[in-house]
């Protein structure tokens, strides 16, 4: 019991951290300056990109069958987390509809990778930057971006549904912890590949986050201080 209070606790500590990824995600949308002078919304790499979640969106409407696919990511996200934070893996198990993976030791971002980590859009991103070492991957560069938003339209739609469902993953630290978090890393993900393809950076997203951060920090700070005097002025 005191365990889950403790996370419902943090859970309701990062929702100011995800309010300011959010405004974040946003400020960089709206920052990028696209090469060939276009509108943001309408250069190459946008539509390259968001092309590519749009037919991932035909396909899942129209065929069946990625379930499997789906699994398999699952399962094997949990077993790479765990390697990287050094659990013994062992009995990966995929099937149609479920999967199962033995871990030597497990925490939360262990357990809740799959809903944040997109897994076949990283594998496509760094078999892009593999080959870049070899060949001209430029030339590919609008396909390789269509991937990208392919298989994270795959990730985004898939971890929706599966988090409509009940997850025992998301149970065993609480919803408002898992949900909070899921929403963060996702949104910071999708931060994260904004800088590494347009004209936004880091520095630019740094810099955002810590004003925000202030502002944030400000309005609650003035929430809880009307909170505290409608409080005590009735008491």
């Amino acid at each position: 019991m005191i365990r889950k209070l403790a996370y419902f606790i943090a859970g309701l500590g990062l929702i100011p951290v995800c309010a300011v990824s959010v405004r974040m995600f946003i400020f960089l949308i709206r920052s990028v300056q696209p090469s060939d002078g276009s509108v943001a919304v309408l250069s190459a790499p946008f539509l390259a990109f968001s092309g590519g979640m749009a037919a991932w969106l035909l396909i899942s409407m129209t065929l069946s069958g990625q379930t499997r696919a789906y699994v398999l990511a699952h399962e094997l996200t949990h077993a790479i987390w765990g390697l990287l934070m050094g659990a013994k893996v062992s009995k990966l198990q995929v099937k149609k509809d479920t999967g199962s993976v033995t871990l030597s030791k497990t925490n939360f971002l262990i357990v809740l990778a799959p809903y944040f980590f997109p897994f076949y859009a990283v594998l496509i991103i760094v078999a892009y930057y593999v080959a870049g070492m070899f060949v001209a991957v430029e030339n590919y560069e609008t396909a390789w971006l269509a991937l990208v938003g392919l298989t994270w339209g795959f990730h985004l739609t898939f971890t929706v549904s599966a988090l409509g469902q009940k997850q025992s993953d998301v149970r065993q630290y609480g919803h408002v912890f898992s949900y909070v978090l899921i929403l963060t890393l996702n949104v910071l993900g999708m931060a994260l590949w904004l800088t590494l393809t347009t004209s936004a950076t880091l520095a630019d997203a740094a810099e955002f986050a810590q004003e925000d951060a202030q502002r944030v920090g400000g309005w609650l700070w003035q929430g809880a201080r009307w909170v505290w005097m409608r409080t005590t002025s009735g008491s």
